[in-house]
């Protein structure tokens, strides 16, 4: 017995360039939005810390933006996402999440050029003084970081959002994809701002984050089993043939991580390390993990 029409529908023949998309996207927006509360937030001594962030967030929504480009079946039209081609007015469809996400992707991704130049122009990078009032603390920084930060956090969730409401198997039977993904993006984003400032910055922040990182790795675990609740009678075909996975996900990118930073509590930094560094890959297998077993869900139907 199917347990849910959704097993009939066709597929968008999504595979591994929109999953390493989803999952840059979400570290894009998660770093940004963790460099905007640094800087709104925190002391002098962290704005290095918050500089790595858009140092991050720029250069991964760009790639970003390639990725989604390429897995157009033509990428040369990618320009149809954003503009009429009889008319060359903007087409923004608000009823569409795939619209409105290719409008936030756009968006986000001038934002986090600019706090990008931003950085550099405080760092000494470039020489363009122009750029340091992007920044908090000016007022016009202050704007910039606020709305960026907005658009980061639907740049992190929209995908889970944009899965939902596709007429799949196991993506549109929950309405928990988006949340999922946004807590995923928070604690692997702020995984790899730990793991690239370890050796740099000793600022009280990198503390913070540490502690902040473990607060959403205790959330994930609730987040996931709410999830599987949410898809009802097809939670047993799901686990079925990816419970095996998810558990080793559950275990070895949430569980793991958040016992070896709980441990170290900032004293030793290898085991904080491994953490990230397990955070980051549970972090990307559970994408996998969502996008690839809608299609083979379809075939068990």
């Amino acid at each position: 017995m199917v347990p849910s029409s959704t097993f009939f529908t066709a597929s968008p023949h999504w595979h591994w360039l929109i999953i390493t998309y989803f999952f840059i996207g979400g570290l894009a927006g998660g770093c940004y939005v963790l460099a905007v509360l640094l800087d709104l937030f925190g002391r002098l001594v962290d704005r290095p810390l918050a500089r790595l962030g858009y140092y991050v967030a720029f250069p991964a929504v760009a790639v970003g933006g390639l990725l989604l480009t390429l897995d157009l079946g033509r990428p040369e039209r990618f320009w149809h996402m954003l503009i009429q081609s009889h008319t060359f007015r903007p087409m923004l469809k608000p009823y569409s999440p795939m619209s409105l996400g290719s409008w936030a992707l756009l968006t986000f991704g001038g934002f986090a050029l600019l706090s990008f130049l931003a950085a550099l122009a405080e760092a000494g990078r470039i020489r363009w003084t122009w750029a340091l009032r992007l920044r908090p603390p000016e007022p016009l920084g202050i704007l910039v970081g606020i709305v960026g930060g907005l658009l980061g956090v639907f740049v992190a969730a929209y995908t889970g959002v944009l899965l939902a409401v596709t007429n799949r198997p196991i993506w549109s039977d929950t309405p928990l994809l988006g949340l999922n993904f946004l807590i995923s993006a928070a604690s692997t984003s702020a995984a790899l701002l730990i793991l690239l400032a370890r050796r740099r910055y000793r600022s009280p922040s990198l503390a913070a984050l540490e502690r902040f990182d473990m607060m959403v790795l205790a959330l994930e675990p609730i987040a996931i089993i709410a999830l599987i609740v949410s898809l009802g009678s097809v939670a047993r075909v799901w686990l079925g043939m990816w419970g095996l996975l998810l558990l080793l996900v559950v275990v070895f990118g949430i569980l793991i991580p958040l016992v070896l930073q709980w441990r170290s509590a900032g004293v030793d930094p290898r085991p904080t390390v491994t953490a990230a560094l397990l955070v980051l890959i549970g972090g990307f297998v559970f994408r996998a993990l969502i996008v690839l077993s809608s299609d083979a869900a379809h075939w068990r139907a």
